[in-house]
């Protein structure tokens, strides 16, 4: 944790050194989501995403024409692009069984890439993306995982021979964050951005609905740090600043699931399920700090229960470092 932070914060350093340019320019994102932030190993253990998003004007024309054209996306506003590409891993509780509990979540990867289109008019953001990708062994999530236990030296994972099996994923994504009147008090700038969507997939189908409260000095025109789903929506994208800004936030989202892949097993083959809740809830709460060209962020999150027989409730953190370039 003290390297992960010390690497953190040069990498801010050393970046944000460089002068701002035009607000256009194109963000990179490295997105990590780990439980070993708060000495677990278990359920959702690991996500790690990297994250492009170009700037406003660089969106490509088949990319414009495409976003103008698509239903529940405003006809005005900026154009912005984003490509996903990153690996989940999810485990029993109890990584030393060979041969864990039939009633506990099975192992499962999912390696998969995104390409998204959005409308952002400034007090609405619109989102679709669309999702392919690999669940089971495929998804080399069984060798990464091994691999980071035998660098760190924890606990070899011996289960990973009953994972899911391999199959081939898709997801089609729509949120839509509404960007509400920023609030002065006490020094500082306070605003909320509400949002509803929903998914659909063989892999992941659901509706949500949430909200996100910022609190701190010179808000960002964004809609939070990004995250990995399901969670609470947010942007890929920041704009540059010549002065250090941070703000706090705190936000909560509600999921109706119908469908989840790592819960429910897979759809045309015998594997491992449990009995998923059909409500499921996050508490996230954390801190962004913008500096130039950088900003770093960290998330904790608090997931309430997804299938019958889970022993607790989830805790995992999520620290995203992004760069405009």
């Amino acid at each position: 944790m003290a390297r992960l932070t010390a690497i953190g914060i040069l990498s801010l350093t050393l970046f944000a050194a460089s002068p701002a340019s035009a607000s256009a320019a194109g963000v990179w994102t490295v997105l990590v989501e780990n439980d070993i932030f708060y000495n677990r190993d278990r359920n959702y253990t690991n996500g790690v995403a990297l994250v492009r998003a170009p700037g406003p004007s660089s969106a490509t024309s088949w990319a414009s024409r495409v976003a103008r054209s698509l239903p529940l996306l405003s006809k005005e506003g900026q154009v912005r692009e984003t490509y996903r590409f990153g690996q989940n891993m999810y485990t029993p509780r109890d990584i030393k069984l060979a041969n864990p509990p039939v009633d506990d979540r099975p192992y499962a990867g999912w390696l998969y890439a995104t390409v998204g289109l959005g409308v952002d008019t400034g007090r609405r953001f619109d989102q679709f993306a669309l999702t392919l990708g690999m669940v089971g062994p495929a998804s080399l999530a069984e060798q990464g995982q091994k691999l980071i236990h035998r660098i760190t030296g924890v606990t070899a994972p011996r289960g990973w021979d009953t994972q899911l099996g391999n199959e081939p994923g898709i997801v089609l994504t729509y949120d839509r964050n509404w960007r509400g009147p920023i609030a002065h008090t006490l020094g500082l700038n306070l605003d909320g951005t509400p949002h509803i969507g929903g998914a659909l997939g063989n892999v992941s189908t659901y509706a949500h609905a949430g909200w996100t409260l910022r609190y701190g000095n010179r808000l960002p025109l964004d809609y939070g740090p990004p995250r990995i789903q399901p969670s609470v929506p947010a942007s890929g994208f920041f704009e540059r600043t010549e002065r250090f800004s941070w703000y706090l936030f705190a936000g909560f989202e509600a999921r109706a699931v119908a469908r989840n892949i790592f819960l429910d097993g897979n759809t045309f083959a015998r594997s491992r399920r449990v009995d998923k809740e059909p409500l499921v809830g996050d508490l996230q709460g954390g801190l962004v700090v913008t500096w130039r060209s950088a900003r770093l962020s960290y998330t904790h999150i608090l997931r309430t229960t997804e299938f019958k027989s889970q022993d607790g409730t989830d805790e995992f953190g999520a620290v995203s470092l992004s760069m405009s370039l």
